[in-house]
């Protein structure tokens, strides 16, 4: 029998979320709580202790909003950095790096084409190593002196499919990757619209299965997990998250790909469009 629905305020108070109920009111009204990824609406809304509650950090604490991305898929996922010898493709300021700083990474390789972008305490933590002028497309073993315990990606106008398979050639046999998924630089031009946004949920679905079966056709590697990212892009794209492991999880989708895929891009839809039924119906080009 499923238990009875709880206020929030009160849940984020016996879940060790807020010190106090007050504490708990406070952090509602300043949009910090999420429910299952969608930003709660008020302190006496009832929600089932079944669902996930997350207490976001405001944006100014990191270094880049995109940490916002990683720190869901980290919770979603149930992704521990700790103690792991970590890399970060596409670090750009530092976003992701910083978070695996923060639960405690033993060591971060912050990889990117750019130069200059890191963020100074990032750069100067001691824990990190810098890799900038570096084209992830081309690392191997030898640009390492070990392989990966953790891969996150985060990268822009270029493919995942020409990432993937040389960052699998180190990730270690019991690795695992957190990677976005951007529908703009994976549909093709003839799938994206004006200003290089997406914004047909049909679209999303494409590429979404595009990737998946991409994976699926990838040695070693298996896809454990696919959530939506909880901020757009900056031009305002829908974004995607999917864990990708060496080693089969408990927590894999039993279910099919299409209805998994279906049901990320409709909660994706919801929390960041608002009309996932409009959404649904744009066709795939905006003219």
């Amino acid at each position: 029998m499923p238990r009875s629905k709880e206020r929030l305020d009160k849940l984020l108070l016996e879940r060790g979320l807020a010190p106090t109920r007050a504490k708990a009111q406070a952090m509602i009204m300043a949009g910090l709580v999420r429910i299952d990824g969608t930003p709660a609406e008020k302190a006496g809304q009832l929600v089932s202790p079944d669902l996930t509650l997350e207490i976001v950090e405001k944006e100014t604490e990191w270094v880049s909003r995109g940490a916002k991305k990683l720190l869901k898929a980290l919770e979603v996922f149930g992704i521990d950095p700790s103690g792991r010898v970590c890399l970060d493709v596409g670090a750009s300021t530092g976003g992701f790096t910083e978070v695996l700083l923060s639960r405690n990474a033993s060591r971060v390789y912050a990889v990117d084409v750019g130069y200059g972008q890191l963020a100074w305490k990032i750069r100067t933590d001691p824990r990190v190593v810098v890799m900038e002028r570096t084209n992830a497309r081309y690392l191997n073993r030898e640009s390492f002196p070990t392989p990966m315990d953790l891969i996150v990606v985060d990268v822009s106008f270029i493919s995942l499919r020409l990432l993937l398979p040389p960052l699998l050639d180190i990730l270690k046999p019991d690795g695992e990757m957190a990677v976005l998924v951007k529908p703009q630089f994976e549909a093709g031009k003839d799938r994206v619209g004006k200003g290089g946004v997406v914004r047909s949920s049909q679209v999303h679905r494409e590429v979404l299965e595009e990737f998946v079966d991409f994976v699926r056709g990838l040695p070693g590697i298996t896809l454990a997990g696919l959530t939506w990212s909880p901020i757009k892009g900056p031009s305002g794209n829908i974004e995607f998250l999917a864990h990708l492991s060496r080693i089969p999880r408990g927590g894999e989708f039993s279910g099919s790909m299409k209805e998994m895929v279906e049901t990320v891009v409709f909660q994706a839809a919801l929390a960041l469009s608002g009309n996932p039924d409009r959404a649904g119906k744009e066709k795939g080009i905006d003219t």
